[in-house]
């Protein structure tokens, strides 16, 4: 595995315990994950002249170490489970241990690049609340689905439930956009944001908390971190056909919900790429991807140019 110019390690999470490697080093060691344990980890990787570090997701066992490390003014890379497996078949590791994803949580962080936007406190904070609103929204579309083979009386049940959850759902968005609207410049990139017709407000959350990159971005970059763009499936002959993958999985769903109603009422340019990709003979589902990638470009756009949306944007 290749030394990285500026000297990284990788951590392991688990409930009580950090596992630590530093890459190039094969001497894993590990700190208990509390606060006594936090501190130890900071000294010891200033020890080691380390400078960024790479942390797994782990269910939300990783959020206060990596608030920490970033206090102590580390760089801190919050790596996907898939980029360290693939990392591990590179490399034909089969034996799977602490230690051992440590070590290549440390050789996958050496491979990638460093985030363009460093992280914000205020929208780790913000997310969390938009985790739980998504989460209420879900509970929603379930009950929703139950209540179709419900009995009288569970009917009544559900109802109830539904109506406790709908008017939750109504005062967490109320408090969340408050929460948001308080940092002016988080405030602004919002209203810039939902100036874009077909980006509600509850969209426009979803775009400002969870793509803090919104403005840095090209358009093929923007729909590669949303999981919009379409990937090639070719070998040789062989034509596959373009599917996306990967992504902000919430982010998609909250693009795709919105880009329904805007391509068929809200949004011109959207009701004629619509309209013409229909034509073409593309399927819906295809037809609401592309307006969903554009509704992106669109919001990209305008927070890039800082200038609320106009019928003609630039980027279109």
């Amino acid at each position: 595995m290749g030394q990285a110019s500026t000297r990284v390690a990788g951590i392991d999470t688990a409930k009580h315990k950090l596992d630590v490697a530093v890459h190039g080093q094969d001497l894993p060691w590990q700190v208990e994950n509390a606060p006594a344990g936090w501190d130890e980890l900071c000294r010891r990787l200033r020890q080691a002249k380390v400078k960024r570090v790479g942390i797994e997701a782990s269910g939300g066992y990783e959020r206060d170490v990596v608030r920490h490390l970033r206090a102590a003014r580390f760089a801190v890379t919050v790596l996907q489970p898939l980029q360290v497996k693939a990392v591990a078949k590179l490399h034909l590791r089969r034996a799977k241990n602490d230690a051992i994803d440590a070590v290549l949580i440390a050789a996958c962080t050496a491979l990638v690049e460093e985030p363009r936007v460093a992280a914000d406190a205020r929208l780790e904070a913000l997310a969390r609340e938009l985790t739980f609103l998504e989460q209420i929204e879900e509970d929603i579309a379930r009950l929703k689905t139950r209540l179709e083979q419900a009995s009288e009386r569970q009917r009544a049940i559900i109802e109830a439930d539904l109506k406790a959850l709908k008017a939750r759902r109504t005062g967490e968005l109320r408090r969340l956009r408050t929460a948001l609207e308080a940092y002016p410049d988080l405030g602004q990139r919002f209203a810039l944001v939902l100036s874009v017709p077909g980006i509600a407000e509850r969209t426009a959350l979803a775009l400002v908390i969870r793509m803090p990159e919104l403005g840095t971005l090209s358009r093929e970059e923007a729909a590669a971190l949303a999981g919009l763009a379409p990937y090639d499936d070719d070998s040789g002959t062989h034509r596959g056909q373009r599917r996306i993958a990967g992504g902000r999985a919430r982010l998609r769903r909250s693009l795709y919900a919105a880009a329904l109603p805007a391509a068929f009422r809200w949004n011109k340019p959207l009701n004629a790429l619509y309209a013409r990709l229909k034509a073409k003979g593309k399927a819906h589902k295809v037809a609401l991807v592309a307006c969903a990638r554009k509704l992106l470009v669109f919001a990209n756009a305008v927070v890039e140019r800082g200038t609320p949306w106009t019928e003609t944007p630039n980027p279109a």
